[in-house]
Order: structure tokens, then C-alpha cells, then sequence
């Protein structure tokens, strides 16, 4: 298993358009057979700070996402909007939970 673990801040004026683009992955996932991929994406309190937590089964399916079109789509916009922070990516090691995840 693989964790990782984004953080960025977007300006004001682009936050809705970047919750509208995470949406838009989040379907598709939902939409497709991404059994191996748990994704979840949460906003801080000022309303422009993103943490993104990808849980992946096997590298490939870390992979999968990344050639996902829409999520493709939400990197590109992501990275013109001229962020205020840019990302900050860490690798997590998963110490406990209480639900399984795969």
C-alpha cells in the first residue's frame, strides 16, 4: 500500500473552480472500476487550503490515476491558477484504521 499525502493553497478566486475539478475526479473514481484507489480531498477553515490523502493499493493503481483524464484535467488548471502555496507532497505510512480500506 501507498499513502500520499498533498497540501496546497489556491487564491480565493480560484477555489471553487479547484473544488469543482476534484468533483469532477471524485465521479469518475466513483464512476469506474478504481477499487484500489480510496481518494479524498478536504478544505481548511480559509476556504483556499487543500489536503488531498490517496490511498493506493499497488503503484499501478497510483498509475491509473494519474492517467485519469479528468484528474489530468485538475493538474493542469491547478498548476496555471497561480497558486498562493504551492503542493507539498509526503508519503504516509498507514499505522492503523477503523474501517478497511481495501
Amino acid at each position: 500500500m501507498k499513502i500520499v499525502k498533498v497540501t496546497y493553497t489556491t487564491k480565493a478566486e480560484f477555489a471553487q473552480q479547484n473544488k469543482n475539478n476534484i468533483l469532477n475526479v471524485m465521479a469518475d473514481l466513483k464512476g469506474g472500476k478504481h477499487q484500489g484507489i480510496n481518494y479524498n480531498a478536504c478544505l481548511s477553515a480559509d476556504n483556499k487550503t487543500f489536503i488531498h490523502t490517496a490511498f493506493f493499493k499497488s503503484n499501478e493503481d497510483q498509475i491509473m490515476l494519474n492517467e485519469l483524464p479528468s484528474f489530468i484535467r485538475f493538474q493542469e488548471q491547478l498548476k496555471s491558477s497561480g497558486l498562493e502555496v504551492p503542493p507539498k507532497q509526503e508519503l504516509l505510512t498507514l499505522v492503523g484504521t477503523s474501517i478497511d480500506i481495501f
